[in-house]
């Protein structure tokens, strides 16, 4: 019983938090609900329903992140710290990430808006993978990072110039999808389990500090989405270009 009280400690404050992020949503819609929509008692009915079940979704998953995916990661972070042939969690960062993504809810919402609105031209299957791998790749380059001591700046100056030279190349569509999936792709499953790794990693390495080696990697995961999308922007133009020759 003790334990089952632990579980929802603090969630006073994540049921705050989290009706305080959908208020303006929910003020948002009810503005255009009595100046433009006009829908239908059952119609608003049904998207209160729907807030309803976001918002008791999204503290629930909050909490298990609190509760859950924070203390683990940490203690992964801990024991990973202590192996003697380190460069392993290169290898498993690069695992850790694809699945911490491929599980994020957001990239899943994501992946499906872009299908729809791309007619099935863009396939949700193929963004999921495309976003996984980028992400994956980024959290390997920053376990390196932590392990060698290589400054955040190698990764990001390149990076970003490379971004906006592809962007240039890359069709308007991918471009666009490419920067919102770098947002979407810092999501609640990534930035708190795998910083808890390279935060409890970081602290057990002599000469390192936690605060700088282990949150350059939300910039490395914001990056990484951007590129892997631009690409496969480029390869859909280079197909198309064959096709059309």
């Amino acid at each position: 019983m003790i334990h089952d009280l632990k579980i929802f400690y603090g969630f006073d404050y994540v049921l705050a938090e989290v009706a305080l992020a959908l208020m303006p949503l929910i003020l948002f819609f009810l503005f255009f609900q009595f100046f433009f929509l006009k829908l239908t008692r059952k119609q608003v009915r049904d998207i209160f329903v729907g807030i309803l079940m976001t918002f008791l979704g999204l503290a629930l998953f909050l909490q298990g992140v609190h509760v859950g995916f924070l203390p683990v990661g940490k203690q992964i972070g801990d024991i990973a710290g202590d192996w003697h042939y380190q460069w392993l969690l290169i290898p498993v960062g690069f695992l850790l990430g694809f699945v911490a993504t491929f599980a994020e809810p957001a990239v899943r919402v994501l992946n499906t808006e872009v299908d729809k609105v791309s007619g099935g031209y863009i396939p949700e299957k193929l963004m999921l993978y495309t976003l996984s791998i980028g992400v994956a790749v980024s959290i390997a380059l920053a376990m390196a990072r932590i392990i060698y001591g290589i400054p955040l700046w190698y990764f990001i100056g390149p990076g970003y110039f490379l971004a906006l030279s592809m962007a240039f190349f890359s069709s308007e569509t991918f471009t666009s999808i490419a920067f919102d999936a770098g947002g979407v792709a810092t999501g609640p499953m990534t930035v708190t389990f795998i910083l808890a790794i390279a935060l409890g990693f970081s602290e057990t390495l002599p000469q390192r500090d936690p605060l700088k080696d282990g949150f350059g990697m939300i910039a490395l995961v914001a990056l990484a989405p951007i590129l892997s999308v631009l690409t496969l922007g480029l390869m859909y133009k280079f197909k198309e270009s064959r096709f059309n020759d």
